[in-house]
Parts: structure tokens; C-alpha cells; sequence
């Protein structure tokens, strides 16, 4: 006897990160801070290992009144001052000339949750990297649709053929594609798609969509702690070629944005040639956020707003500051994985390094080695992902050569 329904994925969840978290935590009060490298964690930490909550985020935050915040937002759509802000925040100093919507999310994941369970029908597939963040194919599993994974890199590029070949698969057996792209900085590896590399997706998903509508869905959770903020967005230009068959979902993360994880706040951001393509969508998302969550949190949505332009310059200054720490923790961490011949996928940016084990077998082995020796990652499919995000400066100091002996020793 079964009180869910039929069609759903009844395997307790596993989630690897917060299980490897409290195994450090354990490590640290056994062994000492100081003999623990904790590379688990996937928000931003300062050099004395506190989680960073920007002073320009949440003093503005406390200002707000007590009323203000218990208040329903003015729409479960989200409050237009938001919605106008998220577009002009994500878009900035990008001539975009689609039409466009934005609907208010939980979170960046409330935007692609949105979008997997309103562009696919049950038992349709969705186009994912082979090495991505875990809870995409979790999100898929759960609203009945299959994952079709394309290798994601060639060598020290986007391997585009075999994404593209997985579209093509894909096209062949239903009338309908979705794709995810997370980019720049992708979690979690930290690479970064060229204009070009753009350019030849855009294209190409024009091709597909002669023969079915295609949805791209851009998690863009980390764009801005991008290692070049005045370029991190040039790339949405090439969204402009897109033909009237495609439409591109942008997922917008204000907890990354914001240091504000626990807040809950996001945006699914709409474009297309056509307005009446995104009212078509629009309707949709509106009933499914009316139906799910009901409504954003109010203070949440007008801090942001605030923040990003009231208190623009000392928050764009902050945040400077942590991003010129993070590319100096995985500049050390990079510079020693080639020194030393530890491999390494392409990273350019963000919050994660993710060493090359393509032998998941291996990779167990590696892990299970490196928290014997007091280091603590977090598994992913062909790697072991290391949150510089959240290691101080010293402990990326010979931190490759030590966990490249470790693998040579685990082979």
C-alpha cells in the first residue's frame, strides 16, 4: 500500500553535501580547525572562515519595516519594482531587443523547477551536462521526465558536438526541446562559454527549432561573481539571433547575488522574438507559482531592488572585495593542480575547481582517501568538486600537490 502517487521517485534522498559538511564539522572538532581543509561548502566564506553576509546587503535589510516584511508581496507574480529591477540587474548594459517577463521564484532553483515541470510533459527529456549540479536531475526525476546527458567538455572547451548530438536524439522522439545550460562560472566546474561558443549554440538550437519549440534554460546563479563583471554579460547579445521557435528561460539567483541563501528570493526571466510567445509562457508560470508557493518573500524582493540601486556602490564594492579573494584562492589552487599535474577541468571562474576522475570507481576510492587525510570535498559524476569558495587563502597553499599524491595512491 503506497499513500503517493504511482509515478514518482520513491528513493530516499541522499544529499551528499550536507552529509560530507557534517563529517568535517565532526573532523574539526576532533582533530582542530586548523589540521581540516573544509572544501564542502558552496557559499561564500571569509578569510576567517565565517560565512560572508554582505554589511550592504542585510544593514538595508534591517531597515526595513517589521509590517513590511510580514506583508504578502503585491503579487504572487512578485512586486513589479522587482520584477523590473531583476530585468534591468540581469540584463545590464545589454542591448536586448526580445520580449520579456519576469516572475518571481524562490530562489534561482524555484526558476528552473518551474521551468522543468511547465516546458515538458511527463516521461519527456531534458538535455543536461554529464557534470552539473546534482539537483537538476533530481528536479527532472521528480516531475517524471528523463535525462539525456551530453559530455560536457572536449578537451579544455564545451565539447559541442556531443551536445549537439544529444539534441539531435532528443528532437527524434518528441516534439519539444529543453536544454540547460549553466553559465558563466558553471557550478561546478567554473568554466566559462566563449562569445563564440555562444553564438554556435544559438545557432544551432535555431536549426532544431525548425522542426520542435525550443526552450534554452540559462541557470545563470553565479554570474555575479564572474573574474570580469563588465563583460559577464556580453554573451546574452547572441540571445538576439534567436529564431520565433526558441525562447530562452534565464534562472536568476538573488541569494547568490545577495549573500542571502536563507532568504529564499529568485527570478525566471522570459525572452523571446515574440511578446505573444512569452504571454504564453507567462500564463502558465503565473498559475504554477500561484499554485506552489503563493508568494515571494516581500522584504526579500524590495531589499534587492534597494540594494542594487540605492546602495549600488558599496555593494558592487563589497562584493569586489570577496571576488578578489576567491580569484586568488583558485588562482593558487590552479596555478599548483598544473605544477604538479593534478587534473583539472577547464576552469575560468567561480566558486568551484573540480578535479578530473572520470573512473567513478576511482573517485570513490579518492574521496573516501582524501577525508582520511582531513580533506573534505564533495563528490560529482567524474570529479571531486573543491569549494575554493569557502577555503581561506592559506589553506589553498599546497593543497593540489597533497591531494595529487592522494589519487596517485588511490589508483
Amino acid at each position: 500500500m503506497s499513500f503517493v502517487k504511482k509515478e514518482v521517485n520513491t528513493t530516499p534522498i541522499e544529499d551528499t553535501v550536507f552529509a560530507i559538511v557534517n563529517k568535517a564539522k565532526e573532523a574539526k572538532a576532533v582533530h582542530g580547525a586548523e589540521h581540516v581543509v573544509d572544501a564542502t561548502i558552496g557559499s561564500l566564506y571569509d578569510e576567517e572562515g565565517k560565512l560572508v553576509a554582505f554589511t550592504s546587503v542585510f544593514q538595508p535589510y534591517d531597515q526595513i519595516a517589521k509590517e513590511q516584511k510580514a506583508k504578502y508581496a503585491d503579487s504572487f507574480t512578485g512586486n513589479a519594482s522587482f520584477r523590473q529591477q531583476v530585468y534591468e540587474w540581469v540584463c545590464q548594459d545589454v542591448n536586448l531587443t526580445l520580449a520579456h517577463s519576469v516572475i518571481a521564484t524562490p530562489g534561482g532553483s524555484g526558476a528552473v523547477a518551474i521551468t522543468f515541470e511547465d516546458i515538458l510533459d511527463m516521461h519527456q527529456t531534458v538535455v543536461l551536462p554529464d557534470i552539473a549540479w546534482g539537483s537538476y536531475a533530481l528536479m527532472a526525476s521528480m516531475h517524471n521526465l528523463e535525462v539525456r546527458k551530453y559530455t560536457l567538455f572536449d578537451g579544455d572547451h564545451f565539447h559541442m558536438e556531443s551536445f549537439k548530438q544529444a539534441c539531435r536524439e532528443t528532437i527524434e522522439k518528441q516534439d519539444k526541446l529543453l536544454v540547460v545550460i549553466n553559465d558563466p562560472c558553471h557550478n561546478p566546474t567554473g568554466y566559462s562559454l566563449t562569445i563564440e561558443e555562444w553564438k554556435e549554440i544559438v545557432a544551432f538550437l535555431n536549426e532544431c527549432g525548425e522542426k520542435v519549440p525550443v526552450v534554452l534554460l540559462n541557470d545563470i546563479a553565479y554570474i555575479d561573481y564572474s573574474y570580469d563583471l563588465g563583460n559577464s554579460r556580453c554573451y546574452l547579445e547572441c540571445f538576439n539571433d534567436i529564431s520565433d521557435s526558441v525562447m530562452a528561460v534565464i534562472a536568476f539567483s538573488c541569494s547568490k547575488t545577495l549573500t542571502s541563501y536563507g532568504l529564499r528570493c529568485g527570478a525566471a526571466v522570459l525572452l523571446a522574438k515574440q511578446a505573444e510567445a512569452v504571454r504564453s509562457v507567462e500564463v502558465v508560470f503565473e498559475k504554477t507559482a500561484r499554485a506552489t508557493w503563493s508568494n515571494i518573500p516581500n522584504a526579500a524582493m524590495d531589499n534587492f531592488t534597494a540594494v542594487t540601486t540605492v546602495h549600488r556602490e558599496e555593494y558592487e564594492r563589497e562584493k569586489q572585495q570577496h571576488i578578489d579573494h576567491l580569484k586568488q584562492r583558485s588562482d593558487i589552487f590552479v596555478r599548483e593542480a598544473n605544477a604538479c599535474g593534478l587534473p583539472i577541468y577547464p576552469y575560468k571562474e567561480g566558486f568551484f575547481v573540480t578535479v578530473r576522475v572520470e573512473d567513478n570507481a576511482l573517485r570513490d576510492r579518492y574521496h573516501e582517501a582524501l577525508m582520511d587525510h582531513l580533506i573534505f570535498t564533495v563528490k560529482v559524476n567524474k570529479g571531486i568538486r573543491v569549494a575554493v569558495c569557502s577555503l581561506p587563502i592559506a589553506s589553498c597553499y599546497g593543497l593540489a600537490k597533497r591531494m595529487k599524491d592522494i589519487l596517485e595512491g588511490s589508483k
